[in-house]
């Protein structure tokens, strides 16, 4: 009964909701010409109450997702990023980006930057970004002058985009896990296929012939709706090559498949290297649990903090998963961690609100009250600020991989090896939820318990001893391996892993009441590097086999307090399926295009003079 009055009570607030942007709010569609003649399709939203006397800044969004509902009668269940900034009361746009739904144009994945935003330049997304809000400002009337942006994931791409060489009335852009390079983030981390993102391609791959607001590429997905164990329809599938047979029309797989490289197709794309002359505020947001786009807010972030040193840039990383500060849960989980109560909400009104308040209805002077990096500890389970992140005060240190399965900080005396055979047929799952492979994008992996993938032969485990007191590990981590193959290439996966005691209690929120969490094994952090581009990633190299070989790269940053009772655990694995594509360990020079005969076991090697280089805050 409980639960039926719940759903009652929010389906009531969902339609007041929808009540209110409908009562408070005039809606106007325009297409808006750019500087090339296209006509991308707007939405604009402005109070009923605006007036030569009260007059509203923009708030704007742009996307490739779809800004429907379509049609000036037709209302959307809320405005803005938030109902608090809803309810404060902007001028919210929204708008199709080229060749996508109701805009003309092509549509480009990650859209190449043109520096500049002359007359002469090519049009980009920052042109588009500039060109609107030029429009804008003369077209919608009782504008103040101020505009911000915001988006999340692909749209946090465009957020980032549009905050280079911005129109002089941009004021605050708030990138929200932005999209920066293809080939680090989403569809590849570190040369390795994220293949748990096969049936994302139609999305992405699918040209339409002309404005539309029907979805044109449902036809061209891939019908998982009786499917119910996605590990066995990707081994199944076989190489990658024979994806072929769904996507023979896919621009965007067969781009992904012709490049296997970080070659000048990627690069030409990813927006890093272009977020110099910044000079107006930005709120780079991201959660520590997101499985798509980690990779993008840490490093716009200190991309923007090393290029531009006087800008008002702060970092905000919450125990979150993809965009999920945005909505409200109540009871704040990850897979089966809870972290605490109303953590959305705290977010929303304490800090997004803070600071686009400031920056477009305030001062302006950058004392917003909130810190440069405004981070929650996923252990200790509570917010913290910080001046600069990494953090000034972190202390380096360094664990060891001992060949007896101890994770310590003595560099061992004698160098000794870890060996286990890797069989790309029987590759090791990065879940235990089967029907979670058959979603869109994968989710709860980024937290979930590893004790099934600690158990098998394939996966070397490293521990430390029960820890005697908290240790808070806050800043950069690297994996700086020495390993040996029987193969010519491998993949080489390190997990961050947090092993709770033998007597932690369920909390009350379990949503696996099978689950136990004594003893759980939390994953904290994890990464994989692609042998073959170990030296670069624009040209790949073979392995030799059996030759001691260095592996050396970063995983995503961390705040994590492993506390006094726990254990830090690392796993090294060679296959983490299908979250990652599998490796032949043959090398091939590409591996889209292997065939079934270049997949062989190999047996790999790990020596104790292996380390993992953490930051420790005291």
């Amino acid at each position: 009964m409980k639960k039926i009055l719940f759903l009652v009570l929010c389906s009531f607030a969902a339609f007041a909701q929808a009540d209110y942007v409908k009562q408070n709010y005039n809606k106007y569609e325009y297409k808006i010409p750019m500087r090339d003649g296209t006509k991308l399709h707007t939405a604009v939203y402005v109070p009923k109450n605006a007036s030569e006397t009260v007059k509203y800044p923009i708030m704007m969004q742009r996307t490739c997702y779809s800004v429907a509902p379509y049609g000036e009668d037709k209302y959307p269940f809320r405005l803005g990023p938030s109902t608090f900034l809803m309810k404060d009361k902007y001028i919210f746009v929204y708008q199709d980006v080229r060749g996508r739904w109701m805009s003309e144009g092509t549509w480009t994945n990650m859209t190449p930057n043109n520096p500049g935003n002359d007359d002469k330049t090519a049009p980009d997304e920052s042109s588009d970004t500039y060109d609107t809000i030029e429009w804008l400002l003369k077209n919608v009337n009782y504008n103040t002058g101020k505009v911000g942006q915001w988006g999340i994931s692909y749209p946090g791409f465009y957020t980032v985009a549009g905050a280079v060489d911005a129109h002089p009335a941009l004021k605050a852009s708030s990138p929200q896990a932005p999209v920066s390079d293809f080939f680090f983030d989403d569809f590849h981390h570190n040369g390795a296929f994220i293949q748990a993102y096969l049936f994302t391609f139609p999305v992405f791959g699918i040209q339409h012939s002309g404005p539309t607001s029907k979805e044109w590429y449902a036809s061209q997905m891939i019908n998982t709706s009786n499917m119910r164990d996605g590990y066995q329809f990707q081994l199944d599938l076989g190489p990658l090559k024979n994806v072929q047979k769904y996507y023979k029309d896919n621009f965007y797989w067969q781009e992904t498949v012709d490049h296997p490289n970080y070659d000048q197709f990627w690069q030409k794309r990813s927006i890093l290297p272009h977020l110099k002359n910044v000079n107006h505020a930005v709120m780079t947001v991201g959660g520590w649990f997101d499985a798509e786009d980690l990779y993008g807010p840490l490093n716009v972030y200190k991309k923007l903090e090393k290029n531009n040193p006087d800008t008002y840039n702060t970092l905000v990383m919450g125990p979150f998963g993809h965009g999920r500060w945005s909505a409200e849960t109540g009871h704040t989980l990850h897979s089966n961690v809870y972290f605490g109560d109303s953590i959305a909400t705290f977010y929303q009104k304490n800090i997004e609100a803070q600071f686009f308040t400031h920056f477009l209805k305030g001062p302006a002077d950058g004392k917003t009250g909130l810190p440069d990096a405004y981070l929650f500890d996923t252990g200790a389970k509570e917010w913290k600020q910080f001046d600069k992140w990494p953090s000034a005060s972190a202390q380096k240190l360094t664990f060891y991989l001992n060949s007896d399965g101890k994770l310590d900080q003595t560099k061992p005396a004698k160098v000794s090896a870890s060996t286990y055979i890797s069989d790309p047929k029987k590759p090791v799952p990065y879940s235990e939820d089967l029907t979670s492979m058959t979603g869109f994008t994968p989710f709860n992996y980024m937290s979930e318990d590893q004790r099934f993938a600690a158990k098998r032969p394939d996966v070397l485990v490293f521990e430390t001893d029960v820890l005697t007191e908290d240790i808070t590990l806050g800043g950069e981590i690297f994996a700086k391996l020495k390993v040996s193959t029987t193969g010519s290439d491998a993949d080489w996966v390190v997990k961050l892993i947090d092993v709770y005691p033998a007597n932690e209690p369920n909390h009350p929120y379990m949503p696996d009441k099978k689950m136990m969490m004594a003893n759980y094994h939390q994953m904290v952090r994890s990464e994989v590097l692609r042998g073959r581009f170990r030296n670069s990633f624009e040209k790949p190299e073979a392995t030799v086999p059996n030759k001691v070989t260095t592996i050396n790269f970063q995983l995503q940053d961390v705040l994590h307090t492993f506390k006094k009772g726990h254990k830090i655990q690392i796993q090294v694995q060679s296959t983490w399926f299908p979250l990652i594509d599998r490796n032949p360990q043959k090398f091939v020079p590409n591996i889209f295009k292997a065939d079934e005969a270049d997949f062989i076991k190999a047996t790999h090697k790990v020596y104790s003079d292996s380390k993992i280089e953490v930051e420790v805050l005291k």
